[in-house]
């Protein structure tokens, strides 16, 4: 997919499955659109809708799901929570992937145009989207909420973007725009209080909190505009609430600039404020998906308070976020789930598959995988030793000093390690589309030339994957060496391990390299190409040359 756009529409109902079910169809229904969360809320008598696809495909669904909810949801009878002021209350289009904030304020302008024109909706445009600055922030947009709109709409100033200037008691308005990724974020509180929890939001809040006198008369400064205390953080919005369901307070949190805002820092600013108060974070929930970075952030952070080495894997990044942000507090959270990218992610069947079985395939007569895929693995393997022996000496007494190094390192190795390990299944999947391409009918000359073109992109893709492979081992090899002059001498033999699986990774890819070069017949693009596998090459024989010579001086020493 070449572009891909997400939409978090929230709809003012969470209560009635049958609705909510209604509305999530009627996204369903919209090929190349992928639902990836509905996660509705009693409480708040709202549910968030996650979906994402190509852009076209997402602003059908869109629209499709905004008449859905029209047709279902009566603002008249809803109470709840959240500030809302129509059936489908917002609905923001996000860039993800192949996409930019200027498409995703393009889809808001036509689904806005197309709500006002085909279902008389009443539409403002907001955040970047916005057609006046006034109208940015939803809170400025939504004051007075739903009740206050009948109104409202007589006004001049609240004239709709488009749509109708009048008054739809049955389905209110709906903001349309467009934003970076908002993380709806909760932080849960050991208590009932609302006043306690909404007194931990003004002090994070980038709106702050009102001044007050002496008396607890509102202070104003020469515009007539209230006078606010500023807050903890930019582009943060916050309140709090108490949620039945679980008997206790939260702080309710949008993060709308994650830069700013991280949310590990947003959680322990909580925590230190709880606690002054005399109160604890017993947790925290993710309302709705978020990016994986911010889990990957999270994790590095906690675990650098917890002066422990950051070269992990992912997966452990995101278990340290995952237990110290109390994620699980409420309910399980599960990052295959919860975290937007994992829900795009291909699926990968030889790194995923068991051992006994990526080795079964292996060694049937399937011509693929191969020695290009066994190839990637050994450099993977190569990699992942490395990532062994600098936790081996991190946390070693008398090795204080090779730490930072230590930790680079092996931040370096697992970055390998994820590439190379897709890697195995890349060279595969090269290989069948060069055999897809040459079962390509051949009947006439354009067949022959359609059938050859695609041999040689299929050839080239099938070149340049192991020489990607082959040119890793050159970072892989330095790795195994800082390892071996510098890491835990007790795992000494492991970093020659891995330097002799970098080397016959790197010969492995080599040779395939060459044996595909075969079948290009731009001699300007096969001399280009061999040169950069030949200088990768020396290179990697150099180093695991004195990798190989410094192993066995050292682990021959105390034989003598």
């Amino acid at each position: 997919m070449s572009a891909l756009v997400e939409c978090v529409p929230n709809f003012s109902e969470g209560r009635d499955r049958k609705v909510i079910d209604a509305i999530a169809d009627a996204v369903r229904a919209v090929p190349g659109v992928a639902l990836l969360d509905v996660d509705p809320g009693a409480a708040t008598n709202r549910t968030v809708y996650t979906f994402a696809g190509a852009p076209e495909d997402v602003l059908e669904a869109a629209f499709q799901a905004v008449r859905k909810g029209m047709e279902l949801i009566d603002m008249r009878r809803h109470k709840g929570e959240h500030a809302r002021q129509g059936a489908c209350d917002v609905c923001p289009f996000i860039p993800i992937a192949g996409s930019t904030m200027a498409d995703c304020v393009k889809l808001a302008q036509r689904l806005g145009e197309r709500l006002g024109q085909e279902l008389e909706l009443p539409v403002y445009l907001y955040a970047e989207a916005a057609s006046r600055p006034e109208r940015r922030r939803l809170p400025d947009i939504r004051v007075g909420e739903y009740e206050a709109l009948e109104e409202k709409l007589k006004k001049p100033e609240w004239k709709p973007d488009f749509g109708p200037a009048r008054f739809n008691a049955k389905a209110g308005v709906t903001a349309v725009g467009a934003r970076g990724f908002l993380v709806a974020y909760n932080v849960n509180l050991n208590t009932a209080s609302v006043a306690l929890a909404k007194d931990i939001a003004f002090a994070i809040r980038e709106s702050g909190r009102l001044q007050r006198d002496a008396q607890g008369r509102k202070l104003t400064g020469p515009d007539g505009k209230d006078l606010r205390g500023p807050g903890l953080f930019k582009g943060v919005q916050a309140t709090g609430w108490f949620i039945p369901e679980y008997r206790r307070a939260q702080v309710t949190i949008n993060i709308l600039d994650l830069d700013a805002a991280p949310v590990h820092k947003v959680y322990d600013a909580c925590c230190e404020l709880a606690a002054k108060a005399g109160l604890r974070v017993t947790g925290s929930e993710i309302v709705g998906l978020v990016p994986r970075r911010v889990l990957l952030e999270a994790g590095r952070y906690f675990l650098k308070k917890q002066g422990q080495s950051l070269g992990v894997s992912e997966a452990e990044l995101v278990e340290t976020a995952v237990q110290s942000l109390g994620l699980g507090d409420l309910a399980p959270f599960d990052p295959a789930a919860k975290v937007i990218e994992a829900r795009f992610r291909q699926p990968s069947p030889l790194a995923d598959a068991p051992l006994r079985k990526f080795l079964d395939d292996l060694a049937s007569r399937a011509p693929a995988p191969g020695g290009g895929s066994v190839a990637a693995l050994s450099g993977a393997l190569a990699a992942a030793l490395c990532a062994m022996v600098s936790a081996l000496t991190y946390e070693k007494k008398g090795f204080e000093a090779s730490r930072t190094e230590m930790e680079a390192m092996a931040v370096k190795a697992h970055a390998l390690l994820q590439a190379l390990l897709r890697s195995v299944d890349d060279d595969t999947a090269a290989f069948n589309k060069l055999m897809d391409a040459m079962a390509l009918p051949k009947a006439d000359a354009a067949q022959a030339a359609a059938r050859q073109a695609a041999m040689t992109a299929a050839t080239k893709a099938a070149t340049l994957e192991p020489l990607s492979v082959l040119e890793k081992q050159v970072e892989v090899l330095d790795c195994a060496l800082l390892a071996e002059k510098r890491g835990n001498p007790n795992a000494a033999s492991d970093a020659g391990v891995a330097g002799l699986l970098a080397r016959a990774a790197a010969l492995g890819a080599y040779y395939n390299v060459l044996i595909n070069l075969v079948g290009i017949k731009e001699r300007a693009w096969r001399g280009k190409i061999l040169k950069r596998a030949d200088l990768a090459l020396r290179q990697i024989v150099r180093k695991s040359g004195a990798l190989e010579k410094s192993m066995r001086a050292k682990l021959r020493k105390p034989l003598k």
